[in-house]
């Protein structure tokens, strides 16, 4: 059995999609995308490209699409074809059970828009979007839309105190020892959980910008990379690196995972320091984060983490932290700018 084969049936799971029609924020945001925008889809041929439950294809249709395409490879797709029946809509959302790499160009017509929920955890987990970007590539007319069509991976100093404060005193046991074997396990692969918003000891920044109208799936072999330097803007302690991403539909809107925002299915993704780092406000914290695609499993991302001297690393211009070259730089620019 291939990877992708089990990639496919995993989502044959109910739970899988029960949990994801339960997530108000990525519901209501392709929601609104597509039917605050009827005059986008009115009359257009769209593509949905991994349909799942097929309620995206249904929302196109709703919102005037004269034919949607509801591209499935799981066994779902005779899921599809009963929810296009229970709304009416067979005569409109036509369901191909097939990978998309399968489907014969020349069976199947160009399409105005491709919409598609394809992010995983830390934006590009699972490989999707290489599968969007066929589709795009193979299907999409010239000047058609993606929704969404932007994507931006953030990320971002942080404290985790339930992985370090917690172990000082548990019942009035110290089990500080066990916090270090802990620790140093989840250190070894990012962690899925929800970051509280005051646990964020610097402002973001922009790791990746994925324009999906021109990237290539070769530009996704390797995301970030960058040298990040941020200025902390509160006293804390520097447990772990915590990474989201936002995508934007064309007419602006977005649908965010930030720890600011409502929480979704994704939460955050948290790189774990297996020591933590005492700092205070305008401290400089320096890291690289890349994401390279895995060389065995093509839908896996390998995240490679390292720290960083600041002293030794370009800060952006201006820079609010304390290192006097900054702090001169910042003059400057404010007397001079």
């Amino acid at each position: 059995m291939e990877v992708s084969d089990d990639y496919f049936r995993s989502y044959e799971e109910m739970d899988v999609h029960y949990l994801m029609l339960n997530d108000h924020p990525r519901m209501i945001a392709y929601k609104n995308a597509i039917k605050n925008n009827e005059e986008l889809f009115t009359n257009k041929i769209v593509m949905d490209v991994g349909a799942g439950t097929g309620i995206l294809s249904v929302f196109c249709a709703q919102a005037g699409a004269s034919k949607v395409f509801a591209v499935e490879a799981s066994n779902l797709s005779k899921l599809i074809e009963k929810i296009a029946d229970e709304n009416n809509l067979t005569d409109i959302i036509k369901v191909i059970h097939s990978k998309l790499e399968d489907i014969d160009c020349n069976t199947v017509e160009k399409v105005d828009i491709i919409v598609s929920e394809w992010m995983g955890f830390y934006l590009v987990h699972e490989g999707m979007l290489d599968t969007v970007l066929l589709a795009r590539n193979k299907f999409l007319k010239p000047d058609g839309l993606l929704f969404p069509s932007i994507a931006k991976i953030f990320a971002v100093p942080c404290q985790i105190p339930e992985y370090f404060d917690f172990f000082n005193d548990i019942y009035g046991v110290k089990m500080k020892s066990f916090g270090d074997n802990i620790r140093r396990e989840k250190s070894s692969k990012p962690e899925i959980m929800t970051i509280k918003n005051d646990n964020i000891l610097a402002e973001e920044k922009i790791l990746a910008w994925i324009d999906l109208n021109t990237a290539t799936i070769e530009d996704c072999n390797l995301i970030g990379g960058q040298d990040l330097v941020f200025a902390c803007t509160k006293d804390g302690n520097f447990s772990g690196t915590c990474i989201w991403f936002d995508v934007e539909f064309p007419d602006g809107s977005i649908l965010s995972t930030s720890p600011y925002e409502t929480p979704t299915h994704w939460k955050q993704t948290i790189i774990m320091l297996p020591t933590q780092q005492e700092v205070v406000k305008d401290e400089p914290i320096a890291f690289c984060i890349s994401l390279k695609r895995d060389q065995t499993n093509k839908r896996w991302y390998n995240l490679e983490f390292n720290i960083l001297n600041p002293e030794t690393t370009e800060h952006d211009l201006p820079c609010n932290c304390f290192m006097t070259k900054c702090i001169v730089a910042k003059e400057y620019i404010k007397n001079h700018y």
